[in-house]
């Protein structure tokens, strides 16, 4: 019998539905049950392409011995961390504080007023070394609960205590980092790199997307320095690493989550949204800084991916594919999560399916032999080659690949999260509209308009120019949770890349829109908050109110929003935007220089912000092939943070179009300005070009 969960919008709470397990989902009602029965709060966080979380669902929450346990002992609570991430960072920083580390699944005890007193991780069915058995831990906590109550308490306020004091400082009064901060990380990240395989530090080994975005402006900003060369060499170097490596899909594309060796050779084989629509952006803006054709292929094959792999019915991008892929034992029937079975290879793989000549051929490339770079043999797919730079080469590796595409399709296929998250497709749809007006693909930008029409049409509500957002979705309908920081912040910056590429003022509006919430509900002079003002969860609200300026997977939701508000006080004059921006930026300030792993978004805000960033106006006829030819070359500048609106002039609602004129022929023109103070209009593509590379 299905428990509460069968209700959830989650696909990873959904997993849990038909455990024995009587869980509930967050909310005030868990906790009111909890005090009603006087029990502890069981809290599990964890999320649908998490391996571990999968084993010890399979190992404990499906045992029906140990699920009367937890329905006897505790009120049980589900949480997906990628829809609740206030929930998660909350609690996931009482977790650091009590073990000294942190992961998922993440399992934490409550008292029934929501305060932490016990936290681990994953916990094994019978005891490994020092860890004990999960029921052993039941056990013992449900004793402490009972017996040495006072000690609980005093446990849960020393957590509470420490929480309060891991609060982060106001902004007010800091300064965004400047060039001498910027010099510093740079210098920093020069040092860390891994000079034998790219990348930063060893294994495990993240794709470092917003380090690498602040690598290209600052090459951008500062061409000719040492600096710059330096920046832009550092980051070729890892891209390059990344584009031939395991983690990268040689055959479909896309990137999965990380390495779990130094060298890129190994993946852990969870595909998620926010990678990919990260990287996709980041190598256009290497191909356009420098014109290497490994960025635009890379661009536009992950492009590719995410609308062939995660694009939902309703045209919005789902958020993972798992880790594990699905298989039957063949002796008890019973299906059992294999990382990585849908995507390694065996040399007879490849002979098999390609023949003796092309199996060869493709295993010496793929780097796939003997005894296997992977489990069982098996090797992940590599490219011991640039294949791509012999057009002979790169024919037949196109046709291999294609097949070998068509018998991984075959084979079972690791489970989707087809949640809809608003932050993340906010990610996507600037990478889709960039990728697709700078790659001449006019698909994707399609492609990027559609999701946008579906986030802000299902996950907006309320009503007048004051939107509220959902966080996700799933089949068209939102779920219950609010919108925090990064998904308004996300949202924008997605918006705000499609009006510069279609000159659409709807975008520009509804991005301002949703920059007045940020103002309103998320920045106040304690400083820089990841959830709104007049959140009322009452669980969360007694022990602190979110505010982690650091970088993650993704970026956070300061710098986020730093992004975000800079970009259209660009495109508006907006003073009040501008300061915010610079407001989220603070937190950042000089740790960034001495930390640029964890402020790389931040970082490269920053860099726009030293170049103005720069403005540019595109005024003309629709059918003026002029103005196409000014608005493509406008796209391609490479000035950090450059904004762009094309239009008419005086077009209504796009401040940066009021006052702009044709030229005396009536043709069209653009005018390249910085706060709001311009050059001489540009009437020719090479004109605007050398605006846009020279000091204004």
């Amino acid at each position: 019998m299905a428990n509460r969960l069968e209700y959830a919008t989650s696909p990873y709470l959904l997993q849990h539905k038909n455990n024995p397990v009587d869980w509930w989902q967050w909310g005030e009602a868990a906790f009111e049950e909890a005090v009603r029965r006087d029990s502890p709060v069981l809290l599990s966080v964890g999320y649908a392409a998490c391996h571990w979380c999968h084993v010890m669902a399979h190992e404990s929450f499906e045992d029906p011995e140990v699920a009367d346990l937890m329905n006897t002992l505790f009120v049980n609570v589900k949480v997906d961390r990628e829809e609740r991430p206030d929930v998660d960072a909350t609690y996931m920083a009482a977790t650091q504080a009590l073990t000294g580390q942190g992961g998922w699944p993440m399992t934490v005890f409550l008292t029934p007023k929501g305060v932490p007193f016990y936290a681990g991780t994953y916990y094994p069915p019978r005891p490994v070394g020092n860890t004990p058995s999960f029921r052993q831990l039941l056990t013992a906590v449900s004793n402490t609960w009972r017996q040495r109550r006072g000690e609980v308490e005093d446990a849960g306020r020393r957590i509470s205590r420490a929480l309060a004091d891991q609060a982060v400082p106001r902004s007010a009064g800091a300064e965004p980092p400047n060039w001498d901060t910027l010099t510093s990380a740079l210098q920093k990240l020069v040092s860390s790199e891994d000079p034998q395989h790219g990348g930063f530090g060893g294994a495990p080994k993240f794709p470092p997307s917003m380090v690498l975005e602040f690598l290209i402006r600052y090459a951008a900003a500062q061409p000719e320095t040492s600096g710059g060369r330096a920046s832009r060499d550092l980051a070729g170097r890892t891209l390059r690493a990344m584009a031939r490596s395991g983690m990268y899909d040689q055959i479909a594309g896309g990137f999965a989550r990380y390495s779990v060796d130094a060298a890129w050779v190994v993946p852990h084989f969870e595909k998620m949204l926010y990678d990919n629509a990260q990287l996709a952006r980041v190598y256009l803006h290497w191909w356009r800084l420098t014109g290497e054709p490994v960025g635009a292929r890379i661009a536009l094959e992950t492009c590719d991916w995410m609308l062939s792999a995660l694009l939902t019915d309703e045209h919005g991008l789902a958020s993972s594919l798992d880790a594990d892929t699905p298989v039957e034992d063949e002796a008890t029937g019973e299906v059992h999560g294999e990382e990585g079975r849908t995507y390694v290879w065996t040399p007879e793989d490849l002979f098999t399916h390609l023949g003796p000549e092309d199996g060869a051929w493709a295993a010496a490339l793929m780097r796939v032999g003997r005894p296997g770079t992977f489990e069982r043999g098996a090797s992940t797919a590599q490219l011991a080659q640039d294949v791509w730079a012999d057009p002979f080469a790169a024919a037949r590796w196109q046709g291999i690949r294609e097949k070998l595409r068509t018998v991984r399709e075959a084979r079972p296929q690791p489970g989707r999260d087809d949640k809809v998250v608003a932050a993340w497709n906010g990610l996507a749809i600037a990478a889709l509209a960039e990728t697709g007006a700078l790659l001449e693909r006019p698909d994707l930008v399609k492609a990027a308009e559609r999701i946008a029409s579906l986030v802000l049409r299902v996950h907006i509500h309320g009503s007048g120019v004051v939107p509220r957002l959902y966080r996700v979705s799933r089949h068209g309908a939102h779920g219950a949770s609010v919108g925090v920081l990064e998904d308004y912040a996300d949202l924008a910056e997605g918006l705000l890349a499609l009006h510069c590429v279609t000159g659409e003022v709807r975008w520009l509006a509804t991005a301002g829109n949703l920059l007045q919430v940020v103002m309103q509900q998320f920045i106040d002079e304690d400083g820089v908050h990841d959830t709104a003002k007049d959140s009322t969860d009452p669980a969360l609200l007694q022990l602190r109110r979110p505010a982690d300026p650091t970088d993650n997977a993704y970026p956070s939701g300061a710098s986020a929003a730093a992004g975000a508000l800079l970009s259209y006080a660009a495109l508006t004059g907006s003073h009040r935007a501008r300061e915010a921006a610079d407001r989220c930026l603070a937190a950042c300030g000089a740790v960034g220089g001495h930390a640029p792993q964890a402020f790389g978004w931040a970082l490269a805000v920053a860099v726009a912000r030293l170049d103005g960033p720069r403005e540019v106006a595109v005024v003309g006829a629709e059918d003026d092939p002029l103005r196409a030819e000014l608005h493509h070359a406008a796209l391609a500048a490479t000035t950090p943070g450059t904004v762009i609106s094309i239009g008419l002039p005086d077009s209504p609602g796009v401040p940066l179009l009021a006052g702009r004129t044709l030229s005396p022929q009536g043709r069209a023109r653009a005018f390249v300005c910085r706060e709001f103070v311009c050059r001489l209009p540009a009437s020719s593509v090479e004109e605007l070009g050398h605006q846009l590379t020279v000091e204004p």
